[in-house]
């Protein structure tokens, strides 16, 4: 493939796509490209060849990472695309490398390098405020990299086994001379790994790991809230050839709620009452979620339309701690759109014995504009 192309705009996915978007957008092009559903044509092979090249860097954290940083010259014989690091034997041959150079080599030792971890995984999972209110169990299903069966992970074909990398013996490292200076870099046999394989599994390719749908138990605990995250560690990518898998992560989405609004541990709802309930007070009753009793909100005489009540310890439980937030009610005054004749008669007489002092706000308006006209 040519090295002008972009990985990301291969894969068609942002440059900020988390892992599984990225694996998402693979399989789809990978299916449409596939050679054996494109007999014959050399672009789509072509087109195939690309997308998996592009996938295999920007699967990888550190690949990614680099490329993100380097482009295609992280990749490149001499590392930076040939100026500065060049020479003979002085090439960066693996991502390693670019990050040796950039941080030290701390951490690294003089031994074979650890094999990399899986990568780790994001799934969005949507639930009720209910559910959030109460916490649940619950499974999801997911797809992942897991441990190939056959190989146990190691990558080599059954009944035969990896072999110490002759290369570099087995400490994943090799050493150049460089002027005065002895360049010590990732082995360009065996990738760091310390170890080859001969003889590949044929169920895996030597990956030692294959895509497969995995179900797993999730424990949702109460309060949580819009974003908060979950992680399950080791149930994310496994790690190729036997390496440690990465996590994964939940990221739970709330529903919006037909009555209650959340704002952190408080709930908010507007409760509509007519204007005889407003005048004269008495109480309503809010439902509370998920219980077949709700909460019993007295309202008192003269209530205005937009004010607020608040019953102590009626809103959402604290994640991971004691204790509820409140219920906010917000009081809609309602004015009657359909009367009977007789309840007309009643209101007009009613209106025929008002002084001005039933509501003091109005007659404190209208006085103002009085004396401005004055």
């Amino acid at each position: 493939m040519s090295a002008e192309v972009d990985y990301y705009e291969l894969l068609s996915v942002e440059r900020t796509a988390d892992a599984g978007t990225i694996k998402s957008a693979y399989r789809k092009l990978a299916m449409q490209f596939h050679p054996d559903r494109n007999p014959g044509c050399k672009d789509s092979e072509a087109k195939f060849k690309a997308i998996g090249e592009a996938y295999e860097c920007l699967k990888d954290p550190q690949k990614r990472a680099a490329y993100d940083r380097f482009g295609h010259a992280a990749f490149q014989q001499g590392g930076m695309g040939g100026g500065g690091f060049g020479g003979s034997n002085g090439g960066f041959s693996d991502i390693g490398d670019i990050f040796e150079t950039i941080f030290g080599n701390a951490g690294f030792g003089g031994g074979r390098q650890e094999a990399r971890r899986g990568a780790d995984l994001r799934y969005d999972l949507e639930i009720s405020l209910e559910d959030a209110f109460y916490g649940k169990n619950t499974s999801i299903e997911v797809e992942v990299s897991a441990a190939c069966e056959p190989c146990k992970g190691t990558g080599a074909e059954p009944g035969t086994s990896v072999e110490t990398c002759p290369t570099c013996g087995g400490h994943g490292k090799v050493r150049a001379q460089q002027g005065f200076f002895v360049v010590e870099r990732t082995c360009p046999a065996c990738h760091g790994a310390g170890q080859r394989i001969k003889s590949p599994c044929r169920s895996c390719r030597g990956e030692g790991r294959v895509d497969k749908a995995k179900r797993l138990e999730v424990a949702i605990p109460a309060g949580v809230d819009e974003g908060t995250r979950i992680r399950l560690s080791g149930e994310g990518e496994a790690g190729p050839r036997g390496a440690p898998p990465g996590d994964l992560y939940i990221f739970l989405h709330v529903r919006r709620h037909a009555i209650f609004e959340r704002e952190g541990t408080n709930l908010f709802c507007k409760v509509p009452i007519s204007f005889t309930l407003a005048a004269l007070g008495g109480s309503v009753t809010v439902p509370a979620l998920g219980a077949q009793e709700g909460h019993e909100i007295k309202i008192p005489a003269g209530i205005q339309s937009g004010k607020q009540i608040r019953q102590r310890g009626a809103g959402m439980p604290v994640l991971n701690g004691r204790g509820q937030g409140d219920l906010v009610v917000q009081v809609e005054v309602e004015t009657p759109t359909r009367l009977t004749a007789r309840q007309r008669e009643l209101l007009e007489e009613f209106r025929s014995l008002e002084t001005g002092e039933e509501c003091p706000e109005s007659s404190s308006f209208f006085t103002k504009i009085k004396d401005l006209w004055s």
